[in-house]
């Protein structure tokens, strides 16, 4: 019989476990690279054991981003994973569908487009670069108009909703556009349109509007705005556009609010942006922006370049790009159709109706979105002066839910909401578990003292007037711990 003998060496480790193994012993350089080399199966395990301390992104309740596509739109975001989308020489049919996508959306926002003509638009890598790529379009157009007119052209303005996301500001200050934000007030959380027509001057490159908003999904009244703005304009001889943000609603409203004025069919909207990540049902990394037509966007900002083999326009703050989410997008068009995107988005309706009602029930809070809108949930505490939004937002991870709390703008930054974002992945089933751990947090707050009142009982007990603010917090949270550590060991708990 032959006897075998396997020989072992320090640098060879292929027969042994990866948890066996060195480099899941000693601990690996975080901020500096490594000096040698370690076995892809150990790199793989230590990245994948650290990502296990993430969310589980279907319980992400505050994002709007997709988190789920079907199997075989994977599979094509694979096979294109390595197509850089600017080489459009290379890969034409990539283009292609990213131009058929323009279309496709353009129609759906009821472009003025004839029979022969081609949308307007481009791919981004979400709605933050399309609204950058607007906006600068709306400043040098304003800008060519008031150099015509001989007038100065250093000081162009843009009014919104003070509810605005933040790439608004980031737009405003990294071009230096001053931002003039209509102020929210308690029960009214949308600009108001007559108010943003006041602020309007002749420095004015646009209005933009909100088709969602991210703090309670309602939509903004364009045609209102629009109307309006016409008015003002005939008054005054300005031309002062809209654009209308549409992240969050753009793939919603034509699907279940066909009738609703918003789009290419008011005469003052230019240009719109949404996000195929969102309710286009796509994983992050896409977006759209598009023109109401070629007169809309100054050819000066359109750059040629041919040496990656042909002529090639491009208008993007970025270069290169991966091409999976734009043939991710297309497959979503062609494969659910209109009838398709109706249906989820009507889905998503009737869950966040669930929700809602679930929430009503309890009698514990006060609803804060809009029945039209996005779907989604804002609810605040009728009662916050025992407990807060926060500590019910903070008890709900531990059941996974990741539900954020925030204030509002202002001028209603004493109100704080929950809320819950309703998308294609979040079933009926979710949604009625849902309630039932809020109540859960309700029912376990309720026994518990509130901060504020500990708050005061530790400063009078400890005589803690005239400790430092660190210290102060300190002493507030042994008591609180020892509350919960007396609690458990009355109940049983542990």
């Amino acid at each position: 019989m032959v006897l075998s003998r396997t020989v072992h060496s320090d640098s060879d480790e292929s027969l042994r476990s990866t948890f066996a193994s060195r480099y899941c012993r000693t601990v690996l350089p975080r901020f500096k690279m490594g000096e040698n080399s370690i076995p892809k199966e150990a790199a793989y395990q230590i990245i994948n054991d650290e990502l296990m301390l993430d969310g589980n992104p279907r319980l992400n309740l505050a994002s709007f981003v997709t988190t789920w596509m079907e199997p075989e739109c994977d599979k094509l975001i694979m096979a294109s994973i390595n197509k850089n989308y600017v080489d459009m020489d290379e890969y034409p049919v990539t283009t292609e569908l990213q131009n058929r996508c323009v279309n496709i959306i353009a129609n759906l926002f009821n472009a003025p487009l004839g029979d022969s003509e081609i949308g307007v638009g481009v791919g981004t890598v979400g709605s933050s670069e399309a609204i950058m790529l607007a906006g600068l379009a709306f400043k040098r157009k304003w800008q060519n108009k008031m150099r015509a007119l001989g007038k100065p052209c250093d000081n162009p303005n843009i009014v919104t909703g003070a509810n605005v996301q933040v790439c608004w500001e980031k737009f405003a200050r990294y071009f230096e556009v001053e931002l003039k934000e209509v102020k929210l007030s308690e029960g009214y959380y949308v600009m108001d349109p007559e108010k943003a027509v006041e602020m309007v001057d002749e420095n004015t490159i646009c209005v933009a509007a909100i088709l969602g908003s991210t703090l309670n999904g309602e939509f903004e009244d364009v045609k209102r705005l629009n109307d309006l703005l016409v008015e003002k304009n005939a008054e005054t001889g300005w031309d002062t556009p809209i654009h209308v943000d549409a992240a969050s609603g753009g793939f919603i409203a034509p699907f279940i609010y066909p009738e609703l004025e918003w789009d290419f069919r008011l005469p003052l909207v230019k240009s719109i942006n949404v996000s195929g990540h969102k309710y286009g049902l796509v994983y992050a990394g896409i977006g759209w922006v598009i023109w109401r037509n070629k007169e809309d966007l100054p050819d000066e900002l359109i750059f040629h370049i041919n040496y990656l083999g042909a002529d090639q326009p491009t208008f993007t703050l970025n270069f290169s790009k991966g091409s999976s989410q734009i043939i991710a997008q297309y497959y979503q068009l062609i494969r659910l159709g209109f009838e398709g995107y109706k249906n989820i988005m009507e889905n998503c309706q009737e869950n966040a109706t669930v929700l809602r009602e679930g929430l009503e029930k309890t009698g514990r809070f006060n609803i804060v979105s809009k029945d039209m809108g996005v779907p989604l949930v804002a609810f605040s505490l009728k009662d916050n002066s025992q407990h807060n939004e926060f500590e019910i937002s903070e008890m709900l991870r531990r059941f996974g839910w990741i539900v954020p709390a925030y204030t509002m703008p202002p001028d209603a930054q004493h109100i704080t909401v929950l809320r819950v974002v309703i998308r294609e992945d979040f079933s009926r089933t979710l949604a009625e578990r849902l309630v039932n751990d809020i109540e859960k947090v309700l029912h376990e707050l309720d026994t518990l003292p509130a901060k504020v009142t500990a708050k005061i009982t530790v400063l009078e007990e400890n005589g803690l007037d005239h400790k430092t603010e660190l210290e102060v917090q300190r002493k507030i949270t042994d008591a609180w711990r020892k509350f919960v550590s007396d609690k458990k060991k009355i109940t049983g708990v542990c």
